[in-house]
């Protein structure tokens, strides 16, 4: 038994992750080509910070990304799963591996927060990053892949793919310094000189190459190896997941 193996599989919906499942199979019904019930629903194991259902019908299997909550009980512009839902449609056709998406709601009168619906894509994550049972060749394999998959990410013209607006295009490392130093003098409890040296330091020293906006790309906000879903079999990775 692995440490992880709780990680696996899905689990009866119940506490402050249940919802209304009538509503939302009524929803679907109306506003998702090809749905037909009857619905039931489970939640996936696996840690995520916006909770994640697999949708069940006689016909198909779909996955559910959901807000914990309602906006205004969360922390601004957190869980973000509308940007989610544009990025990985955006993404659609691209060398990219992601999953299909199908439909958002922002009305949080239907189940009580926002979500969307997307595809349900059958494969493995790999919890373990040790990837244990694999040789070292097997494991090279899964993490070249993972580099060809983020290659592939960092290449993709995001303006030709209707994404020119998914964030701000330039001064990306500038904006970081910014915002963890506003971060680290919120949460200090004594007072470190050298941290003090280090946020002067940081901005006035910024290579000149990350000021150039025609090498803007697309960055997956925690590209891991269990925020992918690979082929259950092969070294390939299917989708790429939790954005």
């Amino acid at each position: 038994m692995s440490q992880f193996d709780h990680f696996v599989g899905t689990r009866p919906v119940t506490g402050t992750h249940a919802f209304d499942v009538p509503a939302l199979e009524a929803w679907l019904q109306a506003n998702m080509p090809g749905f037909q019930g009857p619905l039931t629903v489970e939640m996936f194991k696996g840690g995520q910070s916006n909770p994640t259902y697999k949708l069940l019908t006689p016909a198909c299997s779909y996955v559910m990304r959901a807000k914990p909550g309602p906006v205004a009980k969360l922390l601004p512009s957190a869980h973000a799963i509308e940007r989610e839902f544009a990025v990985m449609k955006g993404l659609a056709g691209t060398a990219v591996p992601v999953a299909k998406m199908h439909v958002l709601c922002e009305d949080e009168a239907i189940i009580g927060r926002a979500f969307y619906v997307m595809e349900f894509v059958a494969g493995r994550v790999l919890w373990d990053q040790s990837l244990p049972g694999m040789t070292n060749a097997q494991r090279g394999e899964i993490y070249d892949e993972m580099n060809r998959v983020i290659a592939a990410l960092h290449s993709v013209k995001f303006a030709d793919q209707g994404l020119a607006n998914y964030g701000k295009p330039g001064s990306y490392i500038e904006r970081q310094i910014g915002r963890w130093s506003k971060q680290y003098v919120a949460s200090v409890t004594q007072a470190i000189p050298e941290m003090d040296k280090l946020m002067a330091w940081l901005p006035a020293n910024i290579p000149s190459s990350a000021k150039d906006e025609s090498l803007v790309s697309i960055v997956h906000g925690d590209y891991r190896l269990d925020n992918l879903m690979f082929h259950p079999n092969e070294p390939k990775v299917l989708a790429v997941l939790d954005w």
